[in-house]
């Protein structure tokens, strides 16, 4: 984690120094291996008199001594609903992790490297946004907590020794449509300017209260009058902090020119008193940032930041996103009043996501100077360890812009997209999941979100359709991607004990749809929101149903969500036979069996040679086919067949970015796989489009970042390099290019003993050059066409 000194108002003129002060970066990731003690003499506090559930800032401070620098300071730490920390002016950790009341996270670390002899000052600010509270975020009540972790440490224990005042500088503002959480309106004069500094006169501050005992996972609860949280230790590193500038203004009005040092951090720009200014910024790219805005002067002001993915013409289009002219920004925002200060700092509580922000100054009283505009990129830790290239440069683009879009839905949990809702949809996360196991390696947030999706469950027998969230949604089939993602996980990890841990959940979701089984051996009509695809024949329907669903679920009976059953009554399966559960087994390999048999009685039509959505053949999508191959309803002899009239038949119902995961599934399951980059059509326009992330939907769409489109970053490596996991863990690969019409291309992904590279590389004469190397202990096979040839661990040359 990166995360800046806190450092912020020390006058300057010399803005490369102040940078250099003020933007230091260091390192303190949690620590995994010490728990919280139950019995810890800490407990959670509170400002004594505010409204635990309303809308409210707080400081938290308390002084310590020490003797001498110590080796190690570990303490573990927690708030409600969030925090950021600091040793002595400089920021050390930000959270907690998002999870539910029943799992509230807590971080451990080290803080020892920021403390010295004598006096030191412990801080944080923790905030509510209380009525404002996004979707995804859970809450108890306000709070505070601290503990160290032994005797040595208990000096920074939260109790009436610390020291806590409400910031009254913030007004809550509402967001576009109450998902996200609160912008901010922030008050220069009311604000408590070096608040976390060690020198900072707290002498008029409050004595919290202590508002609840600590709970953690293995208290004995039995008998407590009151629980509050369960604690349990966050699964998850820190979400990073990365200093970019922002590098464009595409617009300006009220001045005539900016200069370039101030595009550079090296230089100031000045606003005279009753100018007003108007700066359209462009990061050139979408991103996920805190902003950090540094202005003197300007009492009075009023600085409006507004935050857009993309400026949109007067009907709502937003065309060509890197076009700008004749087009608008609209979107949430922030305002900050300065009070005439030196060097004040605005920073939002939380982060912002864009490509485009609107500055607009309205200067009424002094002259105001912007000494600094940047960001720090945010986003769960995850480190490149695969790369792509190839002799088709927009593959290549396409692989950089999906690591964009997967890295932006990512921070402390996976989510569907960062700027509307920032929630972790099943359906999303199962995906990817899988992007990021294949170019990180990392499976922690793969882990984390298994577990929070298990936790979501309810007692009819179905996860929730996202989680951790305040707002309950049900949408079946998600339920059942979250067993696909489960088994993606067993064919990636070795890691038996956390995948039994999951089989109960996975009974109970199939048990829930075995009822709905009717006479046709199909599932009938069922509750909640049965979303499949955002098909533009498939729109909205009501409250109660949503958009996105088949329009035969009104009647029951549909071939695709039936067989979305029977894809996770296979993996079951797989799953159920690796643990010796014999009977359970067979029962839902035999379940799996009669059900696709009854689709394939019922909706398959020999006119056309297609399945339809239906037993009354009216209506025929791509969805039903792809699930036709996947789940081997299809005599593997005809898949190619139906495929291929799938594919140019476009009187089907078309999928969508999210479905044509696992239409391309079914094309490389068929032996097609061939035929992939030729398909890759769709990402090809949103490039054209100038999107710099992978949208949620064909234009128009809302979300111009979302997580489920970023799967070319996984088939690039799994599809068309080839490589794929054979046996639960990795224990061995196959590798099965499907290059297409390419003539070279390179890869390397990691697997858990190792990096797996290839490079293929046809010759003037056609033949093929090809080099693989396996990490150690892991053996596999290589395809190519016709030919199947043993692969060793290390080095492996072939030509063919």
């Amino acid at each position: 984690m990166k995360i800046k000194c806190y450092s912020r108002y020390i006058a300057t003129v010399n803005t490369v120094l102040v940078s250099m002060l003020w933007f230091s970066s260091i390192n303190a990731q949690p620590l995994y291996n010490m728990s919280l003690n139950p019995n810890a003499a800490a407990s959670w506090i509170a400002h004594p008199t505010a409204n635990p559930h309303a809308y409210g800032v707080f400081h938290f401070r308390k002084k310590i001594n020490v003797d001498s620098k110590p080796a190690s300071f570990i303490i573990h730490i927690s708030a409600d609903q969030r925090f950021r920390f600091f040793v002595n002016g400089t920021a050390v950790s930000f959270g907690p992790a998002r999870s539910d009341v029943q799992h509230w996270h807590y971080q451990t670390i080290d803080i020892a490297s920021h403390l010295t002899k004598g006096n030191n000052t412990l801080a944080a600010v923790v905030w509510n946004d209380g009525e404002y509270t996004g979707w995804s975020q859970m809450s108890h009540q306000t709070g505070l907590l601290v503990a160290g972790a032994s005797t040595n440490e208990t000096i920074a224990n939260t109790d009436t020794t610390w020291k806590v005042i409400e910031n009254i500088a913030y007004t809550p503002q509402a967001t576009i449509a109450h998902i996200t959480g609160a912008f901010e309106l922030v008050l220069a004069q009311r604000y408590p300017y070096n608040w976390e500094k060690i020198n900072f006169d707290d002498s008029h501050w409050l004595t919290p209260k202590l508002s609840e005992k600590i709970v953690v996972e293995s208290t004995d609860v039995a008998g407590t009058n009151k629980i509050s949280r369960i604690l349990s230790a966050s699964p998850i590193p820190v979400p990073e902090e990365t200093l970019q500038r922002i590098p464009a203004i595409r617009k300006i009005s009220g001045v005539e020119k900016v200069s370039d040092d101030f595009i550079k951090g090296t230089g100031s720009l000045t606003v005279h008193p009753w100018k007003n200014v108007t700066l359209l910024l462009d990061q050139t790219y979408l991103t996920t940032a805190f902003v950090e805005l540094l202005v003197s002067g300007g009492k009075g002001a009023k600085i409006t930041l507004t935050y857009a993915e993309s400026p949109e013409d007067d009907a709502g289009n937003k065309g060509n996103r890197n076009e700008v002219e004749g087009k608008k920004i609209t979107g949430d925002y922030d305002v900050f009043i300065p009070d005439g200060g030196e060097n004040r700092l605005y920073r939002p509580l939380y982060y912002r996501t864009f490509r485009y922000i609107l500055l607009h100054i309205e200067n009424h009283q002094q002259a105001l100077t912007i000494d600094n505009l940047q960001g720090y990129f945010t986003g769960y830790p995850f480190q490149q360890n695969a790369s792509f290239n190839c002799n088709d440069t927009t593959l290549n683009t396409i692989f950089k812009v999906g690591w964009r879009t997967a890295r932006l839905c990512a921070f402390e949990t996976y989510m569907d997209c960062p700027y509307y809702e920032q929630l972790q949809y099943v359906g999303d996360t199962r995906i990817q999941a899988l992007v990021s196991l294949y170019v990180s390696g990392d499976d922690r947030l793969m882990r984390n979100a298994i577990e929070q999706i298990r936790h979501s469950i309810l007692p009819e027998g179905l996860t929730q359709s996202r989680y951790p969230s305040n707002n309950l949604q049900v949408i079946p089939p998600f339920s059942l991607f979250w067993i696909s993602m489960i088994h993606d996980f067993w064919m990636y990890k070795k890691d038996d004990a956390f995948i039994q841990q999951q089989l109960p959940a996975i009974q109970q979701i199939l048990k829930w749809h075995q009822q709905y089984i009717n006479e046709k051996g199909m599932l009938a009509k069922m509750p909640h929101w049965n979303f499949v695809d955002w098909a533009k024949q498939w729109p909205w329907i009501g409250q109660d149903v949503g958009s996105g669903t088949p329009s035969v679920m009104e009647e029951g009976n549909s071939s695709i969500l039936t067989l979305q059953y029977v894809m996770a009554l296979q993996k079951a399966a797989d799953l159920y036979k690796y643990f010796n559960y014999k009977d359970g087994a067979a029962n839902y390999g035999n379940a799996a069996t009669s059900i696709k048999n009854a689709v394939y009685k019922n909706c398959w039509d020999t006119n056309k040679n297609l399945l339809a959505d239906t037993p009354d053949k009216t209506i025929f999508s791509q969805h039903a086919q792809a699930l036709g191959v996947l789940t081997e309803t299809f005599a593997a002899n005809d898949a190619p067949k139906i495929l291929q009239q799938t594919m140019v038949d476009t009187a089907l119902i078309q999928c969508t970015y999210y479905y044509r995961f696992y239409l391309l599934q079914a094309l490389k399951k068929a032996g097609m796989g061939n035929s992939y980059i030729s398909n890759l059509g769709p990402w090809v326009t949103m490039l054209n489009n100038g999107l710099t992330t992978f949208a949620e939907a064909p234009e128009p769409t809302r979300s111009d970042c979302h997580a489920w489109s970023a799967s070319p970053c996984y088939d690039l490596l799994a599809t068309v390099c080839g490589i794929t996991s054979t046996s639960p863990g990795f224990a061995s690969v196959q590798i099965k290019p499907a290059l297409g019409n390419l003539t070279f291309c390179e890869a390397t992904m990691p697997h858990p003993m190792g990096a797996i590279a290839v490079k293929y590389q046809q010759l003037p004469n056609k033949k093929w050059n090809i080099f693989i190397d396996m990490p150690q202990k892991i053996k596999g096979n290589f395809i190519w066409g016709s030919r199947q040839v043993k692969l060793k661990e290390g080095k492996n040359y072939f030509t063919f």
